[in-house]
Order: C-alpha cells, then sequence, then structure tokens
C-alpha cells in the first residue's frame, strides 16, 4: 500500500511543479515570438548597404555593420515628409481621439440617458468592422459630399489628403479611447468626489485636483494606443489620403524598388520611444502618492 501511495504523491508534485512554471515559460515563449520581428528589425537598421554588393538597395541580406542609416535616417527622397505628416496626423488624431473619447466614456459612465444603451453598443461597431469596409465607406463618404457648384473644382468638400485621413484617424481611434477610459472609471470610488465637494471644492475643482489625476493613467494608455494606431495605419488611409503621403503608404510604393535600412532605423525609433512612454507611464502609476 505505501508502494502505491508514494509514486501518486511524487506525481503529484511533478504536476503541480508544471504547472507552477508552465504559465512563465508560455509567457516567455509568446513574447519571445512576437519580438523576433522587431530584432531583425533593429539588427538589420545595421546593415551595410551598397549597390556593388550584388544586392543592390534592397536589404534583405546581411553584409556589414554600419551606421550610415541611423547617422541619416531621413537620407532617402520623401522619407522625412512622409515621416513628418505621419507624426503629425498622429498627434493631432490623439489628442482629438482622446479628448472626445474621455468625454464620451465619462458621459457614458456616470449619466443616465436615452439612447445610452444604443451608444455603448455602436462604440465597439468601428472596433469590428474589417478595415477595408470602413475605408472605402470613409471614401464614399467623403466623395459624397461634394459641393455641387463646386464639384468641377474641388472634388469634395474635404479635399483628400491631410484633412480626411486625420479625420478618419479620430473617428476610428474615439471607440479605443472610450473601451479604456470606461475600463479606468469602472473600478472608480465615487466617495472621493463626494469628500472633495463636502470640503468646498466646486464641480470644476473637483474633477481637476481628484477625478482627473486618478483616471490619468487609463487616458495616458487609451493616448498612447490611439498614436500607435493612427501611425501604424495603411488600410484606411489609403483610401482617404489622396496623394498625401504617409509613413506607410511610402513605405508600401517605396518597398517595390527598394528597401532602404533607413525604414528600419525609423521603425526602430518608433518601437524604442513607444517602450519609453510605457515604462514611463508605468512608473509613474505604480509610484507612492507623496
Amino acid at each position: 500500500m505505501a508502494a502505491t501511495v508514494a509514486p501518486q504523491r511524487s506525481t503529484g508534485r511533478l504536476m503541480r511543479a508544471l504547472e507552477h512554471r508552465a504559465l512563465p515559460v508560455f509567457t516567455v515563449l509568446a513574447i519571445g515570438y512576437l519580438l523576433v520581428p522587431i530584432i531583425v528589425m533593429f539588427v538589420f537598421s545595421f546593415n551595410r548597404v551598397d549597390q556593388s554588393l550584388g544586392d543592390g538597395k534592397f536589404n534583405y541580406q546581411w553584409h556589414a555593420f554600419s551606421l550610415e542609416a541611423w547617422l541619416n535616417p531621413l537620407g532617402w527622397p520623401g522619407l522625412g515628409n512622409a515621416l513628418y505628416a505621419s507624426l503629425w496626423i498622429a498627434v493631432m488624431a490623439t489628442i482629438g481621439s482622446t479628448i472626445l473619447g474621455t468625454l464620451i466614456g465619462l458621459a457614458l459612465t456616470r449619466y443616465a440617458f436615452r439612447g445610452r444603451g444604443m451608444i455603448n453598443s455602436l462604440i465597439f461597431l468601428p472596433m469590428a468592422t474589417p478595415e477595408l469596409v470602413m475605408g472605402s465607406s470613409l471614401g464614399i463618404l467623403f466623395v459624397a459630399t461634394a459641393l455641387p457648384p463646386l464639384r468641377g473644382a474641388v472634388p469634395t468638400l474635404f479635399p483628400f489628403g491631410i484633412s480626411t485621413i486625420l479625420i478618419a484617424h479620430v473617428m476610428f481611434n474615439i471607440s479605443y479611447v472610450v473601451v479604456t477610459v470606461k475600463a479606468r472609471l469602472a473600478g472608480f470610488d465615487r466617495r472621493l468626489e463626494e469628500a472633495a465637494m463636502d470640503l468646498g471644492a466646486n464641480e470644476w475643482t473637483t474633477f481637476w485636483r481628484v477625478t482627473f489625476p486618478l483616471i490619468f493613467p487609463g487616458i495616458m494608455a487609451a493616448a498612447l494606443l490611439a498614436f500607435s494606431l493612427s501611425i501604424d495605419d495603411f488600410i484606411i488611409t489609403s483610401f482617404v489620403s489622396g496623394t498625401q503621403n504617409t509613413f506607410p503608404i511610402w513605405v508600401y510604393g517605396i518597398i517595390r524598388n527598394a528597401l532602404p535600412p533607413q525604414i528600419n532605423v525609423i521603425g526602430s525609433i518608433i518601437f524604442l520611444v513607444a517602450v519609453l512612454l510605457v515604462a514611463s507611464s508605468t512608473l509613474r502609476t505604480g509610484r507612492p502618492p507623496r
């Protein structure tokens, strides 16, 4: 009997040990799998590409270590203008969608009004709609807003370019901001606001001194998500950009004829900046209040 119990106990300990270590091991493997393309991009940003090496302008094979691309990250025709347009659109879309999404999230969480349930459902539609469908629909919408007297000279009320891209990015980013801010507000203790008002603070002071600092991590997370979605978007932007180049559209066009290492440099810089912003936000959130 004792001989039978001993193997069962050892088997149970082995299973518990595997269960305890399985999740960390799986997490490390999943993160490593996701980081492989980023590591390849970062490594090939230091690759020396020369016409005389047989690969021409393409950055597909490793030749030699070089800092040339990092010392001249915008050294390719059209790259600087496309990157500037993407950054400007991403910043403006982040500001607009974060402000509107935060206000909508506050309204949906704190106030009861007619149509609230329907709006809660509609918020998820841009997230669930395929980008191909959304991009083509927005393109048709901008064409349909043409002013009849000016149809020959001005094709749309919003000429295709920076303005239409910005409108489209704000539109699909609002949903992500609303969902993120609502998740932060779900655990918010309203008694803190009531205590502030009992001590003499008005609604405006209570919001800026109590509510906003407590929900700021959620707003910051929503803004970072909106920025990353905006600067990375290609499908929707391609339908509403007209002749305006953004960084993803420029990469799609240039990659047919060349793959300059500057693309990897810009991608690496954007990734490193995003990591630093997320790390600083995480440290600020975890810092104990003074």
